[in-house]
């Protein structure tokens, strides 16, 4: 390998905590992959890598070494693009799914033909997930977000509402304010941070009311919790877009449409001690440019799923 590549390898291992992963991310063989790091400790005459049975982590001085490297490529790529040279690499990007397929891959292709030396590794999940561990960077949420060391950029607010199939309504009735709730029962979505069942919530004269349903279906899943809505389950709040089609179709109704939940914050999150590469940089810049407008532009919040 030559020592640009090399450098690049060192970073992805640091990164994974993997050689295995990390060669395979750089398109190499783990043999490979061992040798080349071999290489470079010798050449440095200094142990850069603590390897265990399960894991491996930088020494002090491949802490130090790691930086100085992230820092190299970073502007080894900004340098490419301001001498005119295209973006290249592979963008790994974490969205939940169906956010993904619907919002983000349809507008993917006016993306990658913009930039023909990039690739993107969309991976599905609405879990935490730890950026650097697991080579990821960037994820796209939906929620108020809990504190962390990550860097937040926001990208919009989605439109929610709150939904029923034709026959849950025909056995339970239609309510006309939230204060005709009683009788009724809600799909309970569990939140990933608390595990425990989210109220509903309607907006009544400016203030936000929320409301405890019984509920005999729980779910932990946006997919699930759609699904269990059509079979007549319960009333189910969520983005609008998500169940655009089965309202446009008549399959869901939309309930209490004047006491609406309040709109759900979509960001992007990436780390703050990774310098910033062109390659992650263009895509964020994208996402903020043609995916905001796709969403609703709301004005208050919801707590995190």
């Amino acid at each position: 390998m030559d020592r640009l590549a090399t450098l690049n390898l060192f970073v992805r291992i640091v990164e994974r905590g993997s050689f295995s992963a990390a060669a395979a991310d750089c398109g190499v063989s783990r043999p490979v992959a061992t040798a080349a790091i071999k290489a470079l400790e010798e050449r440095l005459g200094a142990r850069l890598l603590q390897r265990t049975t399960r894991h491996v982590q930088p020494t002090a001085e491949g802490e130090t070494y790691y930086r100085r490297c992230v820092a190299i490529l970073a502007e080894l790529e900004d340098a490419d693009r301001s001498a005119g040279g295209a973006i290249s690499g592979v963008v790994r990007v974490d969205v939940a799914g169906h956010l993904a397929r619907s919002i983000l891959l349809p507008e993917l292709p006016a993306f990658l033909a913009r930039h023909p030396g990039l690739s993107v590794h969309v991976g599905e999940g609405e879990r935490f997930v730890d950026l650097v561990r697991e080579g990821v960077d960037c994820v796209v949420r939906a929620g108020e977000l809990a504190d962390s060391d990550m860097i937040v950029r926001r990208l919009g607010l989605m439109e929610e509402v709150t939904v029923a199939s034709p026959a849950y309504l025909a056995s339970h009735g239609t309510p006309r304010t939230p204060d005709d709730l009683e009788g009724h029962q809600m799909i309970a979505f569990v939140s990933s941070r608390t595990g425990q069942p989210l109220p509903l919530e309607f907006t009544r004269d400016g203030e936000v009311i929320e409301v405890m349903l019984p509920a005999r279906v729980l779910v932990s899943g946006a997919d699930t919790n759609a699904a269990a809505a059509l079979h007549g389950l319960g009333l189910a709040q969520a983005p609008r877009y998500r169940f655009a089609e089965d309202l446009a179709s008549g399959a869901l109704a939309e309930v209490l449409p004047d006491f609406p939940p309040t709109p759900t914050p979509v960001s992007v999150l990436y780390p703050s001690n990774r310098q910033l590469s062109p390659r992650v940089r263009v895509f964020i810049d994208w996402l903020a440019e043609t995916i905001s407008p796709k969403l609703d532009m709301g004005r208050r919040g919801k707590k995190q799923a």
